[in-house]
């Protein structure tokens, strides 16, 4: 027991005569090289080509990365504005052509033997009565007790999606009517699948086809943000993987797929230590 104790108290007595915080005991030529690796890669990762405008890389370098910049940027902007665009048009258009009294109505004659059923649905809009809100599965008491300029839809991103999807809804829509189980006129079935049809008017085909353009450039919209993500971290990973500095340098990079992560959540992993 004495001689571990003097062996503690050996090891603390030159521990003591050790600064921990003297520079002298530490590489400055590898903080050096780590510092302005990690400095590039913070550029690159700010802006894309700033990195290797700053390693002095090869010029084509940093005019692809802030060239995809450049244009991803622009196309991001671009398909948003069209796709708001569209979104009006088509929002516009349905408040024009689809009535509520409309859908009532006209669904007592697609459907004479289910009406009540088909109003009360499996998908539901909503409505406001003098301050108060209600779904459409209450309509048919509603309507005994209000007259229809009291009742008004709330049109909201539901309602704009239910109208154009679902064949619940199709008796809103203004065409003039005519027999919607055949394939011609205002009113017309229209194959879907093997089994299933849908019915369709022309205004509600219209529609359909609008916000079908509108989600499609608000998708390349997120594409295009994604892109700009990724040039990013290609950019900045770039300027570390390729440096054209000539030092020796410790570059350990893995990707791993993780199955059951800490968190409960697996996924894959991309490790890059400098």
């Amino acid at each position: 027991m004495k001689q571990i104790l003097l062996n503690l108290f050996l090891i603390s007595s030159l521990l003591s005569q050790y600064n921990a915080y003297d520079l002298n005991h530490y590489d400055y030529s590898r903080d050096s090289l780590e510092t302005e690796l990690s400095t590039l890669m913070l550029k690159s990762f700010i802006i894309p080509g700033w990195g290797q405008l700053s390693n002095k890389d090869p010029l084509w370098k940093p005019f692809i990365f802030f060239g995809i910049e450049v244009l991803t940027i622009g196309s991001a902007i671009h398909y948003t504005k069209t796709s708001e665009i569209i979104r009006n048009d088509f929002e516009n258009y349905a408040d024009d052509h689809w009535r509520l009294n409309l859908w009532y109505d006209n669904t007592k004659i697609i459907f004479p033997d289910r009406w009540n059923e088909i109003i009360i649905g499996t998908h539901k809009i909503g409505l406001q009565i003098d301050g108060k809100y209600y779904f459409s599965d209450n309509l048919e008491s509603l309507v005994q007790q209000y007259d229809w300029s009291q009742i008004f839809v709330v049109r909201d991103r539901d309602f704009y999606e239910n109208i154009g999807k679902y064949d619940q809804f199709v008796g809103g829509w203004d065409d003039e009517y005519d027999n919607p189980f055949d394939g011609v006129g205002n009113w017309y079935t229209q194959k879907k699948g093997s089994v299933e049809s849908v019915i369709l008017t022309k205004r509600k085909n219209y529609y359909r086809n609008l916000r079908n353009d509108s989600n499609r450039y608000s998708n390349y919209a997120r594409y295009a943000v994604s892109a700009i993500m990724l040039n990013h971290l290609i950019s900045g990973l770039e300027t570390v993987l390729n440096s054209n500095k000539g030092n020796s340098f410790n570059k350990n990079y893995s990707f791993a797929l993780n199955p059951y992560a800490y968190v409960n959540e697996g996924g894959v992993q991309l490790v890059f230590r400098w």
